[in-house]
């Protein structure tokens, strides 16, 4: 079965015929899906549907047995502009001896491979210092990336993953391990983000709750063991603010007002 793209909206991540095997086993067979631009997909099935393993191939930590997937019209193996994509894995391999600061992590996210080397500017300075704010680890900035707690570790890879601006984010159960309150922060954030500016989600949660009050009780496709609920937003932007740390901002004032309750 396939999502079929109507209208003139670009293709953000098209799903060709695509086929997945761990050794013997069949994960994924045949998916076809297309992602829109400012399109937002949740993605739920049970565990070992194959959600993370999906995500994974679309980044290119993976590839596919069969089959072909395209980001921004380009195959995977022939991507360069990373820069374009925010990532959130669910569960971050992080050696805990490696060097950096929570908020040297938080600033690489400006850096796709082709600005490895640049200076950091009073700009990325600002918005690293927005993103850390936002995400409430202001307090860890210089505090090494592997001291921290798997959840406080969660929140700095959401930073990075959203400093960018990036026309793409992937999150793959973000919000594990981060306090309810922050959580509702977080997603009215994300509302915001997919409502006003020009960003593109996919995003794996077990919060059904969440995820069917503003995608809907019905999917827009069922594969195997996946469920694709999708919300359009293709209307032009109608937000005066284009930048990112607009929306961080959106967040702070909601920690702010929860807070104060």
């Amino acid at each position: 079965m396939d999502n079929k793209p109507s209208g003139c909206h670009q293709q953000i991540v098209t799903i060709d015929d695509v086929f997945f095997s761990y050794e013997n086993k069949h994960v994924i067979e045949g998916l076809q899906f297309t992602v829109l631009e400012r399109d937002f997909v949740g993605l739920m099935g049970a565990n070992g549907a194959g959600k993370t393993t999906l995500l994974k191939m679309i980044v290119g930590l993976l590839r596919p047995t069969r089959g072909e997937i395209r980001l921004f019209g380009q195959p995977v193996r022939q991507f360069n502009d990373w820069e374009r994509i925010g990532y959130v894995p669910q569960k971050n391999a992080l050696n805990p001896l490696f060097p950096a600061t929570v908020r040297e992590v938080v600033t690489s996210g400006l850096f796709g491979r082709k600005k490895l080397f640049r200076r950091v500017s009073k700009a990325d300075r600002q918005k690293a210092d927005d993103a850390l704010y936002a995400m409430r680890i202001e307090d860890l900035a210089d505090r090494r990336i592997g001291q921290l707690s798997g959840g406080q570790q969660q929140r700095v890879f959401l930073a990075r993953a959203m400093i960018n601006n990036p026309e793409l984010l992937i999150l793959d159960e973000p919000t594990v391990g981060i306090d309810a309150e922050t959580q509702e922060g977080f997603f009215r954030m994300i509302r915001h983000m997919h409502q006003h500016h020009h960003i593109t989600f996919i995003m794996v949660s077990h919060d059904m709750e969440m995820m069917k009050s503003y995608l809907g009780n019905q999917p827009a496709l069922k594969d195997g063991g996946l469920s694709f609920y999708v919300k359009h937003t293709h209307e032009p932007e109608n937000c005066g603010e284009t930048n990112l740390t607009h929306s961080i901002q959106q967040l702070r004032d909601s920690m702010e007002v929860l807070s104060s309750r």
